[in-house]
């Protein structure tokens, strides 16, 4: 069965990253749920997703994530193999640092996935975040506000380190 991406932004960022990620990849499903909050349903036709989203507030998800949420929860993850994307912005926000992937992360765990694309928190400063479990983020964190000069090279990495289980 096919990989596909879900994504949502409000800024265009998460976006953005989602688009390189597609093109890197070479993938031919990719869903943004700002544009049609019904394609969450079309998770279930895969086995094997990437899923993204931004940080807002205090560690809250990105606003059509969190309209879906209720909807998102009742998805069975077990069979099913999940790499998790943030945005967040480490400055502004040090002590709820990219929670919303912590948020995502806990909910597919619960739901059954195998997840993967776990990556270092080497290179970032943050006082605390959800989205971290020994000394590892739970996917790929990326911080467009202060850190866009690394933003392709964390996403290369990460790539290489899932693309074997996810295509």
């Amino acid at each position: 069965m096919a990989t596909a991406i879900f994504y949502a932004s409000s800024t265009g960022n998460t976006e953005e990253i989602a688009s390189k990620i597609i093109d890197k990849l070479g993938l031919e499903n990719s869903y943004n749920i700002s544009n049609n909050q019904e394609d969450i349903k079309n998770i279930q036709k895969y086995d094997k997703l990437i899923l993204a989203t931004s940080t807002w507030g205090d560690g809250d998800l990105q606003d059509d994530w969190d309209e879906s949420w209720d909807e998102f929860k009742q998805i069975d993850f077990s069979n099913k193999t999940v790499a998790l994307v943030a945005l967040g912005d480490q400055e502004g926000y040090d002590d709820t640092f990219v929670n919303s992937l912590g948020t995502m992360y806990e909910q597919v765990k619960a739901q059954g996935a195998n997840i993967i694309g776990f990556t270092s928190t080497a290179g970032y400063e943050f006082e605390e975040s959800t989205a971290v479990i020994d000394d590892e983020f739970v996917g790929l964190v990326i911080d467009e506000d202060n850190q866009d000069d690394l933003t392709d090279e964390r996403i290369d990495a990460w790539i290489e380190d899932i693309k074997d289980d996810i295509l």
